[in-house]
């Protein structure tokens, strides 16, 4: 008899059919960050859809050493991280300036004291994120808001208020950094992060963010050691050590 040979390759021929029809029907991995021309420069802009990416913060291994680098923190994820960045201001020692919550911990408390520097220049902000939703406030809304976080981070200054440009931010000023900063779509549901490829002003970092992003409000994260980690762009930047660090993991 021959028939259970050929019945035997039938099965496997329609096997292997479904097999390839599961693979073309499977959904891409998500292309999480990409270049954006806008206010005559270009930027690298990665966007997290907090209903299918995990946003959180990370500083301290646990050995209780900082991270310190946008390579080490992704090794230590072992492949599972889509994208990262610098996430607010540090000291020498690569301490918060200001406001660090982790896992729900506050592991540095809300700076509202003035000073010198980027950091200080009111109103200053922080970007938080609880379960699946983010946003950014201003310290003094943050703070009457009394939300109990997952995660947040506080820098400075705010770059658009409700719609508005900082008041202190000229069209553009004399100023021209690499910078990253973070916004929010969606009443929260995404966040936008943006770090531009050559120095550029505040004014138009922040231009880039309402006007371009659609972000009613933003933060800005540093400038000189702006930094990105986007696997889906073969880019692992590498920069002077940093402090707090922002990373997004496939739920």
């Amino acid at each position: 008899m021959t028939t259970r040979p050929v019945h035997a390759l039938l099965i496997a021929l329609l096997a292997l059919a479904a097999l390839a029809r599961g693979a073309m029907a499977a959904p891409a991995a998500p292309e999480l960050c990409r270049a954006v021309q806008a206010q005559g420069e270009t930027f690298t802009v990665c966007t997290i859809d907090l209903r299918r990416q995990r946003l959180r913060l990370f500083w301290l291994q646990e050995d209780g050493r900082p991270y310190g680098a946008l390579g080490t923190l992704a090794e230590k994820q072992g492949g599972r991280l889509g994208f990262a960045m610098n996430a607010g201001m540090y000291d020498k020692d690569q301490v918060p300036v200001g406001l660090y919550v982790e896992d729900g911990r506050e592991m540095k408390r809300v700076s509202t004291a003035d000073g010198p520097g980027n950091f200080h220049l009111k109103p200053n902000g922080v970007f938080w994120v609880k379960g699946d939703r983010a946003g950014v406030l201003d310290t003094g809304h943050y703070l009457r808001a009394k939300l109990r976080p997952d995660f947040a981070t506080q820098s400075g200054p705010m770059l658009v208020i409700d719609g508005q440009i900082h008041p202190k931010i000229s069209a553009d000023g004399p100023s021209q950094k690499i910078r990253n900063g973070v916004g929010v779509q969606e009443d929260g549901r995404v966040a936008v992060f943006a770090i531009s490829e050559r120095p550029v002003t505040f004014g138009a970092f922040a231009r880039l963010f309402r006007d371009d992003l659609g972000c009613r409000d933003a933060l800005f994260l540093d400038g000189t050691v702006s930094s990105l980690y986007a696997p889906n762009l073969n880019r692992s930047d590498i920069s002077r050590p940093l402090g707090p660090l922002v990373g997004a993991i496939a739920r």
